[in-house]
């Protein structure tokens, strides 16, 4: 069986300066859940703003036969 190196996909995701914490987790949870997003990195800025770049993994098929 042969083993590949796994592939990523991201995507990156802005919160102005006034969104509250709680409403950032909201919509980082639902990406999550529905769509199988995780987080790869924060950045929060002096002023308020954050970016986040999430992640997640692209499933390849293998041909069997």
């Amino acid at each position: 069986m042969e083993r590949r190196a796994s592939t990523w996909e991201y995507r990156e995701v802005s919160f102005p300066r006034g969104t509250s914490r709680e409403a950032a987790r909201q919509a980082l949870t639902g990406a999550a859940e529905t769509q199988h997003w995780e987080l790869d990195r924060l950045t929060l800025f002096r002023d308020g703003r954050r970016t986040v770049r999430l992640r997640r993994r692209v499933y390849r098929a293998l041909r069997t036969a």
